[in-house]
C-alpha cells in the first residue's frame, strides 16, 4: 500500500515566507510615501486657510501686522499633528507662513514648506526640496 502524505515540507513554507517579505519589501515604502504625500497635501490645505485668513484680516485693517491692541480676531496659526506651523514678518505689505515637519511626517524628503506673500498674488507655497514643488 502507498502512503499518502499531506501537507507542506518546509521548504515550501520557506519559499511563500520569502516571497511574502519580497513584496513587504516592495509595498511598504510606496505606502509611506503615500501617506507623507496626504500629509503634505493637508499642509498645503491648512497654509491655503491661514493666506484666507490673513486676507480678510487686512480687508478690515491698514495692515496686515497685529496692532498695537490685541485682537481676538486676529488670525489664529492653524495646528497639526504633523506639521509646525509659524506666521512671521508681518508688515504693512506681507507676510510668511512656514510649516515645519514634525511627529511621524519629520523624516519627509520635502522638508519645509514656505509661503511669502510680498503683495504678489500669484505667489505659491514652496517647499525646500524643489521635486516637492
Amino acid at each position: 500500500m502507498r502512503r499518502m502524505s499531506s501537507g507542506f515540507t518546509l521548504i515550501e513554507l520557506m519559499i511563500v515566507v520569502a516571497a511574502i517579505a519580497i513584496l513587504a519589501m516592495i509595498a511598504l515604502p510606496s505606502y509611506k510615501e503615500y501617506v507623507q504625500k496626504s500629509r503634505r497635501s493637508e499642509a498645503v490645505s491648512a497654509m491655503g486657510r491661514m493666506q484666507l485668513a490673513m486676507e480678510r484680516w487686512r480687508a478690515d485693517n491698514p495692515s496686515y501686522a497685529n496692532s498695537a491692541v490685541p485682537s481676538a480676531s486676529y488670525p489664529a496659526v492653524p495646528t497639526s499633528s504633523y506639521y509646525t506651523f509659524a506666521l512671521s514678518g508681518q508688515s504693512a505689505t506681507g507676510y510668511t507662513v512656514t510649516a515645519t515637519r514634525a511627529g511621524a511626517q519629520a523624516d519627509d524628503r520635502c522638508g519645509t514648506l514656505t509661503y511669502t506673500f510680498a503683495g504678489d498674488l500669484s505667489a505659491k507655497p514652496q517647499w525646500a526640496t524643489a521635486s516637492c514643488n
